[in-house]
């Protein structure tokens, strides 16, 4: 068995990490104007009044785009983020590593290879093992293309290339230098820094979907697989289910049940079970004529998905792999990993507070023998990226930046360099950002990047506070359109789908359970600007009532400002 061992050499930039040993001194909060005494705050007392959803707890910010208070109600006071968490998230990852930052993927072989001098020899042999190394790209795989557009009003996103492209282009690659065999096996490697895949705050019903995928550092479309069950021609017919990308990765345990057909406009239920850790998926249930149900799975394991993704391209253009094919995880966690306590350890740098990186962070791979990187795949640039996490919602994308945060900036003194890049490591690094920012460090909780975990917490008046942070940045010209925009595209394509919001909302939902957010900027009647967060806990499960009255909030925003 082979193995590759990683040395980051972000490592060199954290040689004088000191750590503070007092809490910062409080931080004093504008006062927000309350109650139904203006105009603004009428409307919404009266909306919040609503039988619907008043037994819903709510939380509102509103300020001017420099952050002058204008009204608050529960501005103080805690919520879950859900997706709002995301605006956190994306704006460290701009300020820390860069709009133009980018990470690479390479197909790294140890062995006999000279592809200049001896391409390969004469029988077209690697004597050794292919190495397929990730460090971090969320795209790598995917079928979106770049520069990234976000789908037009009830159109979805383009795309142009096939998911698993970029696998099928190294085995090109490969093959046009007169490979033909590798003897040595082949790795796929999520090993750039420690494999915790999972945060442990995540409901374990969230982990089968693609919304849930697990995190690693080689990331294949998204983690996810797309499973599609298309019905008959005619009731009372089997239907067919498939999965794709079609990797032998997943298979369809048939003992277990199966899809039965029935008429179209019928009531049908699709109902899909995995066990964690197996590969085995069962299907149940009905669909209807001409109605196919397609469900997005997150793939248990991406590298071990990734070597038999590759391993299929490379048959595909005549090259036999023998040997072990097998995906590899750096599972060198720190020892006694407590993430609420490490999370809050204050971080100062010997270069200031966190300044930008100049130059991100790569990984060097060494092998036993002579290494050479065959091919070389580049990340779209980190801007492009972030308007894929905030447009569609990525949940898998936000956590990837969390954990290249904690891999450019986090770990301590002493601290070996295969251990950082841990979850914990980015949310430290995160949260000391924010505090640098003006934020208060008691008013947020955040446990991942996403905000798919239940235990985060944030009040509204840190998000305005965040927003107006923003918008006196340098990067805030590709953070702002990155956003979500009413009627528009991405998760508002449906809401403010009229004038004259529509078009004038830059904002990033959240939904998670019960509990609802939304936050950005708003264009006035007036011709100002302002920022906004609403957040509601605790609403009634029962229908969207919170939601419309979530809408009817900022149109009252907008037109009395």
């Amino acid at each position: 068995m082979f193995a590759l061992q990683r040395f980051l050499t972000c490592a060199a930039l954290l040689p004088a990490l000191a750590l503070a040993q007092q809490p910062a001194a409080p931080v004093p909060h504008p006062i927000f104007p309350h109650g139904d005494a203006t105009p603004l705050g009428s409307r919404i007392a009266a909306l919040l009044a609503d039988p619907a959803v008043a037994r819903a707890h709510w939380g509102i910010a509103v300020t001017s785009i420099d952050g002058t208070p204008i009204y608050g109600f529960n501005e103080g006071q805690f919520f879950r983020p859900a997706s709002n968490a995301k605006l956190f998230t994306t704006a460290v990852a701009m300020a820390l590593l860069g709009p133009k930052s980018t990470v690479q993927t390479e197909l790294v072989a140890n062995g006999e290879v000279g592809l200049e001098q001896h391409p390969w020899g004469e029988d077209g042999v690697l004597h050794g093992y292919l190495a397929l190394v990730g460090n971090g790209d969320g795209n790598f795989g995917s079928d979106r293309t770049f520069p990234y557009h976000a789908a037009s009003p009830g159109q979805p996103p383009p795309r142009t290339v096939p998911a698993l492209q970029a696998f099928d282009d190294m085995a090109a690659t490969l093959a046009a230098h007169g490979v033909r065999r590798v003897t040595g096996g082949l790795s796929a490697e999520d090993t750039a820094w420690p494999y915790d895949p999972l945060p442990d705050t995540w409901g374990l019903d969230d982990v089968l979907w693609g919304y849930g995928a697990p995190v690693s550092a080689l990331t294949v479309n998204d983690n996810e697989v797309k499973l599609t069950v298309t019905p008959a021609a005619e009731p009372g017919k089997p239907a067919t289910v498939a999965f794709d990308p079609a990797v032998p990765y997943y298979h369809l345990d048939r003992d277990l049940g199966w899809v039965g057909t029935v008429a179209a406009g019928a009531t049908a239920s699709v109902v899909v079970r995995r066990e964690p850790g197996s590969h085995s998926v069962s299907v149940t249930g009905t669909v209807a004529v001409g109605k196919p149900d397609v469900e997005e799975l997150a793939i248990d394991d991406p590298a071990e998905y990734a070597a038999l993704a590759l391993k299929a391209a490379l048959a595909r253009h005549g090259i036999l792999v023998e040997g072990q094919v097998t995906g590899r995880h750096n599972h060198n966690l720190p020892p006694n990993d407590h993430f609420l306590a490490e999370s809050r350890e204050p971080l100062v740098t010997s270069r200031g507070p966190l300044p930008v990186l100049s130059e991100p962070p790569t990984s060097v791979t060494f092998c036993s023998n002579a290494c050479e990187t065959l091919v070389t795949v580049k990340s779209p640039a980190l801007a492009e990226d972030i308007a894929v996490t905030l447009k569609e919602s990525q949940n898998l994308h936000a956590e990837l930046l969390l954990r290249r945060l904690g891999w450019s900036w986090g770990g301590k003194p002493g601290q070996a360099g295969d251990t950082i890049g841990t979850s914990a490591q980015g949310a430290r690094v995160e949260r000391q950002w924010l505090i640098n920012a003006g934020l208060d460090g008691n008013d947020f909780v955040f446990y991942d990047g996403s905000g798919l975990s239940s235990h985060d917490l944030v009040t509204p008046r840190a998000t305005a506070q965040l927003l107006a942070f923003a918008a006196t940045q340098p990067w805030f010209a590709q953070w702002k359109p990155a956003l979500p925009l009413g009627g528009i595209d991405g998760t508002l394509e449906h809401r403010f789908t009229d004038p004259p919001l529509k078009g004038h909302v830059f904002a990033k939902t959240g939904t998670l359970g019960e509990s609802r957010a939304l936050a950005g900027y708003l264009d006035c009647a007036s011709g100002r600007q302002v920022i906004f967060s609403i957040m509601a806990d605790t609403h009634s499960p029962l229908g969207p009532a919170d939601r419309a009255v979530m809408d009817k909030i900022v149109a009252a925003i907008a037109a009395g400002q």
